[in-house]
C-alpha cells in the first residue's frame, strides 16, 4: 500500500511543531506532505530535512490528502472537519469542536481504541488535562466502578500556547532585573503567572465552572462511557512551562485494597506507576517530551471507605496532544485503514 499524502493543519504552531518531529521520529510513512497554516503570514517548516511553505488551506487541497491533522483552532476544524470526511479523508482534530459530538469518537488509544472502528472518519483528541486520569484510572474504573470523582488540575502555561509560555519567560527576566513580577501589557494569561498559582482555565459559565472544568467532567464520561460518573475539578494555572499534574479523589461502588488498586494502576496501558512514597512524578522531570502518564502517591483517603487519592503526571503537549494525535494515526496504519 503506497504511503499516505498527509495534511496538518496548523503545521507552524507549537502542537503542530512536535507533531513534525513525532512523525519523523516514528518513521511514519508519509507520501507527500501538505503543511497549512492560517494564511496571515508567512510561514516555513522542516521535515526529513526539506523546508516547505505553509498555506493556507482550502477544502480543494486537503482532499488531496489520505490523513489530515487539525492541530488548529476550534473554528478552522469545524470549517473542514466534516466536509473533509464525508469526501473520505481521514481527520483527526485536537481541538475541542468535535468532542462531545455523538458522531465523532474521543479516542485515547490506551483506553478505548475500538472505537477507531471506521464508522466516523472524523476522530477527536480529548482536552490534554483530562488524559492523565482518563489513562492512569482505566482500569480501576472497568474493576471497580469509579462513581465520583474530583480533580484538582495544576496546569502548565504552555496549555495556553506559545504567548503564554513567553508571557512567563518575560516575568521571569523582569524580575531578575527589577526584583518584582510584572503586569504587562497585552498579556495572554487572566494574571501575571510568575511565582503565582490562579484558578482559571478558560472563561467562567453561569454556575461558576470555568471551561476547563466543564471539559473535564465531560469528556471524561464520554471516554469512559459513564454518562453517570460525577466529577467535580478546580483547574488551576501554575508557573510550570510544560506538564499537567492532576490531584485526583477517586471513590468507587466496590471495595478495594491499595495493592489491588496499584497492580490495576500499573498494568494500566501507557501508565508508569511509581509506588514508592518519594519516586513520585514532577512535571519538571517527566512532563517534557514523554510518552506516558506518570502517577504516585497512592492512598487511602480519609474521608469514605472506597475513596483513595493518586497524583499523576503527564506531558500536556506530547500525550496531551501531539503524540495522541500519533497514536491514533498508527491505528488506522496498522488496521490498513490509510491508503496513498
Amino acid at each position: 500500500m503506497p504511503a499516505p499524502s498527509i495534511g496538518i493543519v496548523g503545521a507552524s504552531g507549537m502542537v503542530g511543531g512536535e507533531l513534525l518531529s513525532l512523525l519523523e521520529k516514528r518513521r511514519f510513512p508519509v507520501g507527500r506532505l501538505l503543511p497549512f497554516n492560517s494564511g496571515r503570514r508567512e510561514a516555513f517548516i522542516t521535515f526529513r530535512g526539506k523546508k516547505y511553505r505553509c498555506s493556507a488551506p482550502t477544502l480543494a487541497a486537503l482532499k488531496e490528502c489520505g490523513l489530515v491533522f487539525f492541530v488548529s483552532t476550534d473554528e478552522v476544524s469545524a470549517r473542514f472537519g466534516k466536509k473533509l470526511a464525508a469526501a473520505g479523508t481521514w481527520c483527526i482534530d485536537d481541538s475541542s469542536h468535535f468532542r462531545l459530538d455523538p458522531a465523532v469518537p474521543l479516542v485515547i488509544p490506551e483506553v478505548n481504541a475500538a472505537e477507531l472502528d471506521g464508522r466516523s472518519r472524523l476522530i477527536a483528541g480529548p482536552n490534554c488535562t483530562i488524559t492523565g486520569a482518563a489513562v492512569s484510572l482505566a482500569r480501576v474504573h472497568r474493576r471497580f466502578r469509579i462513581k465520583e470523582l474530583r480533580l484538582a488540575t495544576y496546569q502548565a502555561v504552555s496549555g495556553a500556547g506559545k504567548s503564554a509560555m513567553e508571557q512567563l519567560r518575560a516575568e521571569l527576566v523582569h524580575w531578575l532585573k527589577k526584583g518584582r513580577v510584572p503586569d504587562l501589557p497585552g498579556r495572554k494569561l487572566p494574571h501575571p503567572i510568575a511565582f503565582n498559582v490562579f484558578p482559571q482555565v478558560g472563561g467562567f459559565d453561569a454556575a461558576g465552572n470555568s471551561s476547563e472544568e466543564n471539559k473535564v467532567s465531560a469528556e471524561l464520561k464520554k471516554i469512559w462511557r459513564s454518562p453517570g460518573l460525577r466529577v467535580s475539578c478546580t483547574a488551576v494555572r501554575v508557573p510550570v512551562l510544560r506538564g499537567h499534574s492532576l490531584a485526583i479523589w477517586a471513590r468507587t461502588e466496590k471495595t478495594w485494597t491499595l495493592p489491588a488498586l496499584g497492580r490495576e494502576i500499573a498494568a494500566a496501558e501507557g501508565v508508569e506507576f511509581r509506588p514508592g512514597r518519594t519516586d513520585y512524578p514532577t512535571p519538571l522531570a517527566e512532563g517534557d517530551r514523554t510518552f506516558k502518564v506518570y502517577a504516585g502517591r497512592l492512598r487511602r483517603s480519609e474521608t469514605h471507605a472506597r475513596e483513595f487519592q493518586l497524583w499523576a503526571v503527564s506531558d500536556n503537549l506530547y500525550k496531551g496532544a501531539a503524540w495522541n494525535s500519533v497514536q491514533i494515526a498508527e491505528k488506522l496504519l496498522a488496521a490498513g485503514k490509510l491508503g496513498g
